[in-house]
């Protein structure tokens, strides 16, 4: 990999206005010295952080790959600070040889206490790039400063597993859907599950199947509820499902679906072992004798089909699971598209969760 290359500026009791300037000056500079540096220009991120995380933050964020927002702005809060301190750093991966071009990336800490609470839409918004998508995230919670800043973002980042009840955290996501796009982490676990039941499911002698389905069993990591239930209700948004209430008992979620030929039998619970966050497999029956059977293991996910003739099969999928600093990447990256399926599933978890 090539060397990382910085230019770094940094000030104490600066402005929002002398950042932005700073910006531009360290942007002007590194093109200077060489032609071939281009600033990235796909995305802004705002990540408002308490401080005592911020390393924590920033190492997730050093982890997401080639998802790197081109302009990244951390809001760092600490109680109780006065003064309002910068560092801008705008950093290259090497330098371009003649004819090429390297990208430049932008990140800007700024380091804010509770008298800047109330105006951090005049800190953040000159140090956006007015043109580009803006994401928002707030690892830690801090539902007032999301809504403080939804004037200035098109997409908001969440994880709905962060929150303790499952009901809080869907209607929360619902309600910010009416303002942004939201991009929820819990969703984005579910993706390697969902992408391969499309797949088993995709060729024509198995469609029919798919309106068979007479049981669905899920387990997952013990804070991976919310997981289970948005991927139910992708299913039962895409197949037409009505959906009824689950009830809880000892700790397994349960309840029932209606398709169009048959009830649906829905269980889902927690596996203690499970170290990840995400789901730990999924097992699915229809009317004709088919069953399905996904589980989480090394290298990827695991697969065993029994069809209505006994036949058994079993194979590996290999690279299935992103781990978390993957699904994050995945995350930001989403914040540039548009998921057509999440907020139907969404709609459906609304039903379901007691």
């Amino acid at each position: 990999m090539p060397a990382t290359s910085d230019a770094v500026w940094s000030e104490q009791g600066t402005t929002p206005d002398a950042i932005e300037a700073a910006l531009r000056e360290l942007l002007i500079a590194r093109h200077t010295e060489n032609g071939g540096f281009v600033a990235a220009r796909a995305l802004n991120m705002i990540v408002f952080v308490d401080r005592q995380w911020s390393g924590e933050i920033a190492n997730r964020l050093r982890g997401v790959g080639r998802y790197h927002a081109s302009r990244l702005i951390v809001l760092s809060y600490e109680p109780g600070r006065e003064r309002l301190d910068a560092r801008a750093t705008v950093a290259s991966e090497g330098d371009p040889q003649p004819g090429e071009l390297t990208l430049l990336r932008e990140t800007v800490i700024v380091e804010i206490g509770d008298r800047h609470l109330d105006d951090l839409l005049t800190i953040a918004d000159p140090l956006v790039v007015s043109d580009l998508m803006t994401l928002l995230w707030s690892p830690h919670g801090h539902h007032e400063i999301v809504r403080e800043l939804l004037g200035l973002v098109q997409a908001v980042l969440v994880d709905s597993v962060d929150e303790p009840v499952c009901r809080e955290a869907i209607e929360r996501a619902r309600e910010l859907s009416k303002e942004a796009y939201v991009v929820d982490l819990a969703w984005l676990r579910s993706t390697p599950w969902r992408e391969r039941i499309a797949t088993i499911f995709d060729p024509p002698e198995m469609r029919r199947e798919l309106h068979t389905i007479t049981s669905l069993s899920i387990r997952h990591h013990p804070d991976s509820a919310i997981t289970a239930v948005l991927l139910i209700g992708w299913l039962a948004s895409r197949l037409g499902w009505k959906i009824g209430q689950l009830v809880e008992h000892d700790g397994v979620l349960s309840g029932k679906a209606s398709g169009r030929r048959q009830d649906i039998a829905l269980r889902l619970h927690a596996t203690p072992e499970q170290q990840v966050r995400g789901l730990a497999g999924l097992e699915l029956k229809t009317a004709s004798g088919l069953r399905l059977r996904l589980d989480r293991g090394p290298g990827g996910l695991h697969a065993y089909r029994r069809d209505a003739q006994g036949t058994e099969r079993e194979w590996t999928i290999l690279g299935a699971s992103r781990g978390e600093a993957g699904i994050l990447g995945e995350g930001i990256r989403q914040a540039l598209l548009r998921d057509p399926t999440f907020a139907p599933a969404l709609a459906v978890a609304a039903q379901m969760v007691p």
